[in-house]
């Protein structure tokens, strides 16, 4: 689920986008470059069908829409079908049984913290309801849909050699991790495509490690050291140790960047589709 903070309106940095497109585009790879797959895939198999087929109102499912996706949308996806970190509900075996909120309702009230979903206890009757009315919807249009792949299942991405990985890893990675140190137990808190997205590009995850810091010296001689906020190659902003935003014109100041993920920004363009899928079946091994 999401939660929102407060935000300095300005546009992202384009290195994030450049990033972001990086990440996309290795997640089309990882989809268009296995081989084919067999029935036995779980994004081959067909959605579960529900115990009890429902309808709903037009009106109902989206207003469900609206509060799905601002309560459940960043994690599950705006259409239900999985997000950042999220399960696909259409396959949920939960919501197949569910019988208008029955079983949904109180998963929605106690969350599963183990599982990382907070709960929900003070959302209204009438918001819920509109949730299992949209979820219901979306399921419905899954059932009804030709072709059965929804998402990327950890098989669909797990085919690299992990001993090959773990040379990779111990070359190019172990200067920065450490299997038995930061990366211990990864595996059994995210896997598949969530893992590779990690891999590639950390500081775009929940919990991702430490942010960039930058010490800023200004024309007046003030030094200035925070956390970045901000930055392209026009505009440079931190939020200092009193909490304060500041923001500079690059070519005002001068200024050094901490940023521990500029070795994966360096990596991206070495890695081959091999290796980057070697490292990844390695990763999937700490558990």
């Amino acid at each position: 689920m999401l939660t929102l903070r407060a935000m300095h309106p300005r546009p992202p940095p384009r290195r994030a986008v450049l990033f972001a497109a990086a990440v996309v585009l290795c997640a089309a790879d990882v989809i268009h470059a296995q081989p084919p797959r067999s029935e036995s895939s779980p994004a081959a198999r067909p959605v579960p069908q529900s115990a009890t087929p429902q309808s709903y109102e037009p009106a109902l499912v989206e207003a469900g829409r609206a509060r799905f996706g601002a309560n459940c949308g960043f994690c599950h996806g705006p259409d239900a079908t999985g997000g950042s970190g999220g399960t696909d509900l259409t396959r949920s075996e939960i919501v197949a049984t569910d019988e208008r909120g029955n079983r949904i309702g109180p998963v929605v009230r106690t969350g599963r913290i183990e599982a990382g979903m907070p709960a929900f206890p003070t959302l209204s009757e009438s918001d819920l309801t509109a949730i299992v009315a949209f979820v219901h919807d979306q399921k419905a249009k899954a059932e009804a849909a030709v072709g059965g792949r929804r998402s990327v299942e950890v098989e669909d991405v797990l085919t690299g050699d992990a001993q090959a990985g773990r040379r990779y890893f111990e070359s190019a990675c172990s200067s920065c991790h450490s299997a038995t140190g930061d990366l211990a137990g990864i595996a059994s808190r995210i896997e598949g495509l969530a893992l590779l997205r990690r891999m590639l590009y950390p500081g775009g995850q929940a919990g991702g490690g430490r942010r960039p810091t930058a010490t800023v010296t200004t024309r007046d001689g003030e030094t200035v050291a925070g956390e970045v906020t901000y930055r392209d190659e026009f505009t440079l902003a931190v939020v200092d140790g009193a909490g304060r935003y500041r923001s500079w014109p690059t070519d005002r100041v001068r200024f050094t960047i901490d940023d521990p993920l500029e070795a994966h920004v360096a990596q991206l363009p070495r890695y081959t589709d091999e290796a980057m899928h070697d490292v990844l079946a390695y990763l999937h091994t700490l558990r």
